[in-house]
């Protein structure tokens, strides 16, 4: 079993969230005996987050960001420098059971593990935030909206890792570069990644039993203003699915984009969709070499899959088991 961990935790004026939730995931490690760092990522916040980490926890590396640069180029610096078997990454609103870890860690003795995370809940604990995600192939788009469990049941498949609350295999991680920082500052990203991981032949999983609670998309609400959030939201979704579609699933989902998509949001005045469009498309150079990327780290594995592979993979590793559907 691999035993050590590397946190990773990007922050962005959290001094309060730190302030709160620092000592649960503290109390998680200890309570999992295992070596570890603990690394956090500050993205020229306007507070004092770094001084209450220097006087406070000395032994928190910090690291700081030149420029506000988001959450993958955060993330990214704090895989770089890690050091241990394996990364946890964490977002500061993020309040972690003792016993988190220790549920998570046995999934590490299978060398195709990618990465394992645990269920969220919201912060009362009374809802599931996140749990495993279903995925479907509709109209040419990935789908995975759909959350489920499955009672006494481990193994379980998901689609992707949240970015939130992942363990991860440091070395699969750094083998993949990381997160794509074609979606700063935020949104897709962590899609992007365990779809790359499944690609590369390995697994992503979900853990019912490993708890944690969410306070919201603290940092994201506070600084972004909706319609923004919006576009983000909507210009990396098109970015996804150009880095990740192929051949006639690719040229469909290009035919339909505009009049299925751009168009109608566009008569009913949400014009914030035009502006995704645009950003979308003044990323072509970059989805391009995103593109080549992954063909390369593929073949250099087992060859090319494609995402209605990974899709129907993890459908026929579902098909025998007693799905929950949230």
């Amino acid at each position: 079993m691999k035993n050590t961990i590397s946190v990773i935790l990007p922050n962005y004026n959290g001094k309060e969230l730190l302030q709160t939730y620092i000592p649960f995931t503290l109390k998680a490690l200890k309570h999992s005996k295992i070596d570890y760092e603990f690394i956090v990522i500050d993205d020229c916040s306007t507070d004092d987050s770094v001084e209450f980490l220097q006087q406070n926890y000395p032994n928190i590396k910090i690291l700081a960001n030149g420029e506000n640069r988001g959450f993958s180029f955060s993330c990214n610096s704090g895989i770089q420098a890690a050091t241990m078997d394996l990364i946890f990454l964490l977002n500061s609103d993020i309040k972690l059971t003792s016993d988190y870890f220790e549920v998570l860690l046995p999934y590490f003795d299978n060398p195709d593990t990618f990465g394992v995370m645990g269920k969220i809940l919201t912060s009362d604990g009374k809802d599931i935030e996140v749990a495993a995600r279903y995925p479907i192939f509709n109209g040419s788009k990935l789908k995975s909206n759909q959350l489920f469990y499955i009672k006494s049941s481990k193994e379980v498949p998901t689609i992707f890792l949240s970015g939130a609350n992942s363990l991860i295999d440091r070395h699969k991680l750094q083998q993949l570069d990381g997160f794509d920082e074609i979606y700063s500052p935020f949104y897709s990203e962590d899609v992007d990644l365990g779809i790359r991981a499944w690609k590369m032949g390995w697994f992503c999983h979900y853990e019912h039993e490993a708890t944690c609670f969410h306070l919201g998309s603290h940092t994201t609400k506070t600084y972004f203003e909706k319609s923004k959030v919006k576009e983000i939201y909507f210009r990396n979704r098109m970015i996804f699915h150009a880095i990740h579609l192929d051949g006639k699933d690719l040229k469909m989902w290009r035919n339909r984009l505009v009049l299925l998509e751009v168009l109608p949001k566009m008569l009913l005045g949400q014009f914030w969709i035009w502006k995704a469009y645009v950003g979308f498309l003044a990323q072509h150079k970059q989805i391009q070499e995103s593109r080549e990327n992954l063909r390369l780290k593929m073949m250099s594995r087992h060859g090319k899959v494609s995402l209605q592979q990974i899709i129907l993979r993890i459908q026929n590793l579902l098909v025998t088991k007693q799905v929950v559907t949230l």
